[in-house]
């Protein structure tokens, strides 16, 4: 009888070990995550448009950092970079 319960207790584990740690697992683990997470406030969506405008400042001078270098290119300002 000992034997017979052992067994099954085994199993019963290997199961819910698969259940627990497979997709089942994951998407009740996803799924409890979502509730407890707050939803995005004021401060949050001034923190992203704050880095948007970063962003776009550090376009605007990258623009201008390629543009200047086209210049040099097309003056021939700069060298090749290989002659020391």
């Amino acid at each position: 009888m000992e034997d017979i319960v052992a067994i099954g207790g085994f199993f019963i584990t290997v199961i819910t070990a698969f259940v627990m740690f497979g997709p089942v697992g994951r998407a009740v683990a996803a799924s409890i995550t979502r509730k407890h997470l707050p939803a995005p406030g004021a401060e949050v969506l001034d923190a992203v448009e704050s880095l948007q405008q970063q962003v776009g400042e550090l376009a605007e001078r990258q623009d201008f950092t390629e543009r200047l270098i086209a210049k040099g290119r097309e003056r021939g300002a700069l060298g090749s970079g290989g002659q020391a």
